[in-house]
């Protein structure tokens, strides 16, 4: 994994916010990946980046470097965010993680997986959850990598494309 040497993961910015939503509007355009299903601005896209901080169990991380056309640019970004509203959940956090088209196969999930879960390391959490679009095997594979064990299937949960997709859930003990 030589290229991924060459990443960086840090804490998402403001600076980061077109490239962020841009990243975004590819997987609600493009695939089923989010339930999303019109492209967002980026300042319909800001309070979510701001939802997220620097520290607490809310993050947002983001991988830039080299992409394959030699430009530097953002590769990916990996947040955890509340599960639900109502504050007895507030021990639980829903984590996601996003690569860009050209960074599939760099180790880019992995690396900002990685980084999340040490940062979330310390914080007064106790389970993470991640909803999974199926079929998706990558990411499967890089939840289970990373200790999630599946939970069940929300079946036809959600629908686009002309479609219903299932959702499978995940767990990942924390504490």
């Amino acid at each position: 994994m030589s290229e991924s040497t060459e990443v960086q993961v840090r804490t998402g910015v403001e600076g980061d916010l077109q490239a962020l939503t841009d990243l975004c509007n590819h997987y609600i355009r493009e695939t089923a990946t989010t339930f999303d299903l019109e492209p967002l601005s980026p300042e319909q896209r800001r309070p979510w980046l701001l939802s997220h901080p620097e520290d607490g169990p809310h993050r947002l991380l983001v991988a830039c470097g080299k992409k394959p056309d030699g430009s530097n640019g953002l590769l990916g970004y990996a947040t955890s965010s509340p599960f639900r509203p109502k504050a007895a959940y507030s021990t639980s956090v829903e984590t996601s993680v996003y690569c860009a088209p050209d960074a599939g196969g760099r180790g880019v999930g992995t690396l900002l997986y990685a980084a999340l879960f040490e940062a979330l390391r310390g914080e007064d959490l106790h389970r993470a959850y991640a909803g999974i679009t199926q079929p998706n095997e990558a990411s499967v594979r890089l939840h289970t990598r990373f200790g999630f064990r599946p939970l069940g299937v929300h079946r036809e949960v959600g629908r686009k494309f002309g479609r219903y997709w299932d959702v499978a859930w995940y767990e990942k003990e924390l504490a």
